[in-house]
């Protein structure tokens, strides 16, 4: 069952930013890509370096979504639903997030 989970405050993340938080023993990155309360959570694991560091991406804009692109071998994730775009097979979890009274909350 799925249960939502306060992470932070809206205004802990910078916008144009992302961050990394463990969630239920699950790194999540939170990416806050305007100055607006719209957040997006995927996971924070690079598939293809197995690493922690999506947080770390840079937010980009393509054909109009939003994309992170990893810092290490810049292979891009879109933050609405996690699809990778240079190799489908290598996509990560998005997850459901809102914001309630300035806190950041994550559905798993």
């Amino acid at each position: 069952m799925s249960q939502w989970y306060p992470v932070c405050e809206l205004d802990a993340i910078l916008p144009a930013t992302g961050v990394c938080a463990l969630v239920e023993a699950q790194q999540i990155a939170l990416f806050r890509p305007r100055a607006n309360d719209e957040v997006f959570a995927i996971s924070n694991i690079d598939p293809f370096a197995q690493a922690s560091v999506l947080s770390r991406g840079i937010i980009a804009e393509h054909q109009q979504a939003l994309w992170v692109a990893s810092p290490l071998k810049k292979q891009r994730f879109r933050l609405s639903d996690g699809l990778c775009m240079e190799d489908e097979a290598h996509s990560v979890a998005a997850y459901p997030v809102r914001v309630t009274a300035g806190m950041i909350e994550v559905n798993l």
